[in-house]
């Protein structure tokens, strides 16, 4: 791979060279925030949206960001540019500044990376995965936050267990997983997601709006582990895989999803929707 090219340390230079100083409290306390998009033929999907949560994200951890939106913008395109890497993700980054104290929050500095990534599938697999559940919520869970230690920590634990991915959950009412949000199809054929305890994706977002252009019903809601019991349907999604059919939690299987299942038919008019932006 050719050498790529980041923004930090206040310029664009190649990825090699950058760094974070030592004394940042990203570093140091693991203070910081990030947010994650994906890049389609060189086109930056859903731009806005993630400033928008990547903004608020820093605003609720009190962190100035110095570049303006239509700055950072500028520079995600310069980046796309100068890489050229037309399946990638870009890489949004803060974090608390260069302490002296190694605990106060100064001047933070924004990095931008851009990575090969290959894009999903533009099918929905019918394979699923299947998720095991663990008592957890994450400090300020409404911020796209660098923390994901109980995450990594899990991993030895739930594929002990089978499992390819791990639902947060607040005494049996689901939250989110950790890099992505939950649906849940109840066998009333009614959309349901939850409505607290996570952070609210883009795509989530995206699938919401889809339910209310074409008339499907659907709720944010608190939902209970014990619904999947009677659950039609369920899935995950994120900005880097769409969606992903998931076919058991913990000890409920699921049905086997058909191409006139909700779940295909919602995928169907993301592709839609990410077309029509990119």
């Amino acid at each position: 791979m050719k050498n790529l090219f980041c923004f930090a340390n206040n310029q664009i230079e190649p990825l090699e060279k950058a760094g974070v100083p030592l004394g940042d409290l990203m570093v140091q306390r693991g203070y910081g925030i990030f947010d994650f998009l994906r890049v389609q033929d060189n086109k930056p999907l859903f731009l806005q949206a993630h400033l928008d949560r990547f903004f608020n994200s820093a605003a609720i951890m009190r962190l100035n960001i110095k570049e303006s939106r239509e700055q950072v913008i500028e520079l995600v395109n310069q980046l796309i540019q100068k890489n050229n890497i037309p399946s990638s993700g870009i890489r949004l980054l803060i974090g608390g500044g260069d302490a002296p104290d190694g605990y106060t929050i100064t001047a933070p500095h924004l990095i931008i990376i851009q990575q090969p990534l290959t894009a999903p599938a533009d099918y929905l697999a019918d394979t699923g995965i299947h998720l095991v559940s663990y008592n957890y919520t994450r400090q300020l869970a409404e911020v796209k936050t660098i923390d994901y230690l109980m995450a990594i920590w899990l991993q030895p634990w739930m594929k002990s267990l089978g499992g390819d991915d791990i639902l947060y959950h607040n005494e049996g009412i689901i939250t989110e997983c950790p890099r992505s949000n939950i649906f849940m199809v109840t066998a009333d054929n009614v959309l349901v997601t939850p409505n607290t305890g996570m952070l609210k994706g883009i795509t989530r977002n995206n699938i919401l709006s889809i339910a209310a252009e074409n008339d499907i019903s659907f709720e944010e809601r608190p939902i209970h582990l014990q619904e999947f019991a009677s659950a039609k349907e369920a899935f995950i999604t994120s900005s880097t895989k769409r969606m992903t059919l998931v076919r058991q939690v913990d000890a409920h299987v699921l049905a086997t999803s058909n191409d006139s299942s909700l779940s295909h038919i919602l995928f169907e008019r993301l592709l839609k929707k990410e077309r029509f932006f990119s």
